[in-house]
């Protein structure tokens, strides 16, 4: 199967992508945490229920895996899948003249 759809779907939403943008700078976050990161940070006030749901998506795509410790669920970026998108269209490194 094909995981791309599911890929551009979860990197298509500004929320999703500011979630990854916090799991980079701190990996291994609750949803808690997430949660209280994205309010005092970036000044967004969904729900925990909303936040929960985007993670999901995330993890459908495989850029997101979690591990249970106790009661705590905690969150880890996993960047392997984006190399699809750079494989498709590779990344020209040279600057083209103007």
């Amino acid at each position: 199967m094909n995981a791309e759809p599911d890929l551009f779907k979860a990197i298509g939403d500004p929320t999703r992508r500011t979630i990854l943008d916090e799991l980079t700078e701190k990996d291994g976050q609750t949803l808690f945490e997430i949660c209280g990161r994205l309010t005092m940070k970036h000044g967004l006030a969904s729900s925990r229920q909303a936040i929960s749901q985007h993670l999901a998506v995330l993890e459908q795509a495989g850029l997101v895996h979690t591990r249970r410790q106790g009661r705590y669920k905690f969150h880890h970026i996993d960047t392997g899948p984006l190399r699809s998108i750079v494989e498709r269209w590779p990344v020209n490194r040279e600057d083209p003249e103007p």
